[in-house]
């Protein structure tokens, strides 16, 4: 192999791990971003299980 096709492969290599990394990057801030909405929700849920404690505590069935 010569050192241009050598040196063209290791560019094209390198190029994709850099893609990988910003792919998974990106992939890890949308999960950051996806677990505070879930924490603002939980945290919204007990607020207003606080407020109004009688309510959704109970279920009645009758058959």
């Amino acid at each position: 192999m010569d050192i241009a096709a050598l040196s063209m492969a290791m560019a094209q290599n390198n190029i994709g791990s850099k893609v990988g990394v910003a792919v998974l990057d990106k992939a890890m801030e949308t999960a950051e971003s996806a677990g505070a909405q879930i924490v603002q929700m939980i945290d919204g849920a007990a607020m207003q299980r606080s407020v109004t404690p009688h309510i959704g505590g109970n279920i009645d069935i009758s058959v």
